[in-house]
């Protein structure tokens, strides 16, 4: 799911672009590192995912004292902090060219954060980080015109007509939010090609960030007036910040110079299964096999594109 992610990689021109996860760190990748680095690049990209994950379903345990927008306003918080430390962005030296995709970054970023917790609240972790990979996977499949590929979209998109399929609990508006945050992804990863060519290293990034957290500011001072939050909710909103935004945009700037992009995408594609078991695990929340299912068949759609690009 997406934290604050800067740049993911350029994918080749011969194979479709791996899904960049919303905290993708902005680093070019380099010459394959030795297997041990390279094995422990993939370990730490592993737990980026859990701790990313494990960050959304522990900030969901504030919903009942602070709500989804109070929870990702401190998310922002937390996200721009954690990028402006690591790039520090000249902000007076920004050009007019430079700026425009920053802001349009940092509306694209709230926004999926925000529709991605809010369908977190109604349709539980699992389902909502599934149809928010929709996004990536989208970018991948798109730009591929291969007979697999597009073998692989009705793949995917059968598992998100089982998702969606009428019950009578169906909860069509979290569904609909899951969606939304799959578009803004896939927005946030061409807006972030876009700032890359502008603006140097992650300083775009922070600064869509930062520019973020002072959309969210005013949010979170009539949240904290009209119901202060306890301690133990601003805690679990506070983690989730960490975990699901600086623990995973630091480990992918160690990863992202020792795996191949494609390596990269693959161990990313596991994050709505990484998803469904922190869910059941942090919250209970128990999928169905029909449910298992669907999400199997959007993962092995993005893995089948990504295995099969080169050859």
């Amino acid at each position: 799911m997406p934290a604050a992610s800067a740049p993911s990689p350029s994918p080749s021109p011969t194979s479709a672009p791996a899904p960049a996860s919303t905290q993708h760190a902005p680093a070019a990748l380099t010459t394959p590192a030795p297997e041990g680095r390279r094995l422990a690049a993939l370990l730490t990209l592993l737990g980026s995912g859990l701790s990313n994950q494990t960050g959304a379903a522990i900030g969901s345990l504030a919903f009942p004292v602070l709500g989804p927008l109070g929870v990702v306003a401190v998310r922002q918080y937390v996200a721009a902090i954690a990028l402006f430390a690591v790039a520090r962005p000249p902000l007076r030296s920004f050009t007019r060219h430079q700026w425009w995709p920053v802001l349009l970054l940092a509306l694209v970023f709230g926004t999926m954060n925000l529709s991605l917790y809010t369908a977190i609240d109604r349709i539980g972790l699992g389902l909502a980080v599934t149809l928010e990979f929709l996004g990536p996977l989208a970018i991948a499949l798109s730009a591929a015109r291969r007979r697999i590929d597009a073998c692989c979209a009705l793949v995917a998109a059968a598992g998100v007509v089982t998702l969606m399929r009428p019950q009578p609990s169906a909860d069509y508006l979290g569904m609909g939010l899951g969606l939304l945050a799959a578009v803004c992804w896939a927005s946030y990863i061409l807006l972030n090609r876009t700032v890359g060519r502008r603006v140097a290293g992650a300083q775009g990034s922070a600064a869509a960030a930062a520019v973020s957290a002072l959309m969210f500011l005013p949010v979170g001072v009539v949240l904290a007036l009209r119901n202060p939050p306890t301690p133990t909710a601003l805690g679990y909103a506070v983690a989730a910040g960490v975990l699901a935004s600086a623990v995973p945009y630091l480990a992918d700037m160690f990863t992202l110079r020792r795996v191949p992009a494609a390596a990269f995408g693959l161990f990313m594609s596991v994050n709505p299964v990484l998803a469904g078991l922190v869910g059941w695990i942090v919250l209970g929340q128990r999928l169905g096999p029909v449910e298992w299912a669907a999400v199997g068949a959007v993962v092995a759609a993005n893995a089948l594109s990504i295995l099969t690009a080169r050859r």
